[in-house]
């Protein structure tokens, strides 16, 4: 979908990201650097419609794909629809060689996350005037092992029935206020052996997947 907004705009998000300064081998260094402001140059360069029919007229009068004009762009990944719950799935392999590597350093991530600094300045489903967007985390998944095997494990956290939650999946609209984790207990699920854990053992997890439900 070609969106023509007003170009002042088009990298603008909701909260300043230049003020995150992010730590790194953490969450938001890596949504920092998934959503970061890219240059579009030489192979990479974008097909401009507007500047072939400028060159070469109308579109049916263009016959050969030589005719075509490419230009230098930029381009940005951001929020355009803030989900009721955010799922974020990590990179945890690399090359080495012609072989994949197993990344087993740990990834920091918080209890609760803002996704502000990371969502377009015309985030659909966030009123007028908010600079936050928030979301408290309820689940991880974690992998031990290596890439040829492995065993998944899970932390799960039990908690209250969410009614602002349940507005903003069933309407899309949410009047939430909660600024703080949502409360509720933690479990560790490794097959059919669950036990209950602090967070402070979920924070320091070697995250795979990870799930937030929205605040605000």
């Amino acid at each position: 979908e070609i969106s023509r907004d007003d170009p002042e705009m088009a990298f603008c998000t909701l909260a300043n990201r230049e003020e995150l300064n992010p730590e790194e081998d953490s969450i938001h260094h890596c949504l920092y650097q998934f959503t970061r402001n890219e240059t579009l140059t030489e192979t990479n360069k974008l097909l401009c419609d507007v500047c072939t029919q400028r060159h070469c007229g109308p579109k049916n009068n263009i016959k050969s794909e030589k005719k075509y004009v490419y230009t230098n762009a930029k381009k940005q990944m951001l929020v355009s629809l803030a989900p009721p719950i955010l799922t974020l799935h990590l990179k945890r392999f690399q090359h080495a060689g012609f072989n994949l590597q197993k990344v087993n350093r740990h990834i920091k991530f918080p209890e609760v996350i803002d996704l502000a600094p990371f969502c377009t300045a015309k985030c659909k489903n966030v009123a007028e005037g908010n600079t936050k967007v928030l979301y408290s985390l309820y689940g991880v998944v974690e992998h031990s092992g290596t890439m040829r095997s492995g065993h998944y494990t899970a932390y799960v956290k039990m908690r209250a029935m969410n009614n602002h939650l349940s507005d903003l999946i069933l309407r899309g609209q949410s009047q939430a206020l909660e600024t703080e984790p949502v409360k509720g207990q933690w479990f560790h699920i490794s097959d059919t052996h669950v036990q209950p854990v602090s967070v402070s053992k979920v924070l320091s997890s070697q995250a795979y997947l990870l799930f937030y439900e929205r605040l605000l």
